[in-house]
């Protein structure tokens, strides 16, 4: 396909999710931020939650275009993982580097650990080792027909700041947003991402031609209690923003090896 000509006087902004394009969270999203600059959406064909930072290698990717979103020119849906989604935008579909990436909202909250699973959130990562400003939005709420009205509030408000002075070093933000109303949201917190994990399991099941199988349940655990974490954050119904580094070095236990190690 031939690249889109892009609007230089505009900022460029390149909306992505893992739910799919055809999520409710990503149609609200896109309706959030259209009024800031040009919107472009390249976003998965299918529900793509917990690929993380999955590539397609050795499958074909394709782009269909979508008419979608009420008063955007180009949308796409893709083959692809969230990841893709952004790598293909960046390559293929746009002819400059997008001013600002935001991925989702989410469907389901990706505070603390689950960070590490998201798809929505590798989305905003990847954008973000092109250089690209990035953000993850996600609403604590699972449910297809969730209320999203707090949600555009919080979008609107973060995407202003972000464009007015984006963050240095390639850094990206993770916001996690509670499910309540606009009025019964308390504001906005700086955290950290809470100590937790999922405590899982798997089910051995019996399928109904007697083939055992296995279904992963379990249950998440914040072993966090301090004040400064999303986890907290949200449950005291404050929008969580934990700015996200794309460098994983612990630099505390550089030294510990060097020190104590003999290699």
């Amino acid at each position: 396909m031939q690249k889109i000509k892009t609007d230089p006087n505009k900022p460029l902004i390149l909306v992505v999710n893992d739910d799919s394009i055809y999520a409710k969270g990503i149609q609200n999203l896109v309706a959030a931020v259209k009024e800031f600059g040009q919107v472009v959406v390249v976003a998965p064909g299918l529900p793509q939650s917990g690929m993380g930072h999955a590539v397609t290698l050795d499958n074909a990717l394709r782009l269909r275009k979508v008419e979608r979103f009420e008063g955007i020119e180009h949308s796409y849906s893709c083959s692809g993982t969230p990841v893709d989604c952004v790598k293909i935008a960046r390559d293929v579909v746009l002819d400059r580097k997008p001013d600002l990436c935001v991925s989702g909202i989410n469907h389901g909250s990706n505070s603390s650990i689950n960070i590490l699973y998201s798809g929505t959130m590798s989305a905003a990562v990847e954008a973000a080792i092109e250089g690209i400003p990035s953000i993850g939005f996600s609403l604590c709420n699972h449910d297809y027909q969730a209320d999203f009205n707090t949600s555009k509030f919080v979008v609107q408000k973060i995407v202003d700041e972000m464009l007015r002075k984006k963050l240095p070093n390639n850094c990206l933000l993770n916001v996690n947003i509670p499910d309540v109303t606009l009025e019964q949201l308390k504001g906005f917190k700086i955290c950290r991402q809470a100590i937790a994990k999922w405590e899982e399991e798997f089910e051995n099941r019996i399928d109904p031609r007697g083939r055992p199988y296995y279904w992963l349940t379990g249950r998440f655990v914040n072993y966090d209690t301090k004040e400064d974490t999303d986890e907290w954050a949200l449950a005291n119904n404050y929008v969580s923003i934990v700015p996200v580094q794309i460098d994983l070095t612990d630099y505390n236990n550089i030294s510990f090896i060097n020190k104590e190690w003999t290699l």
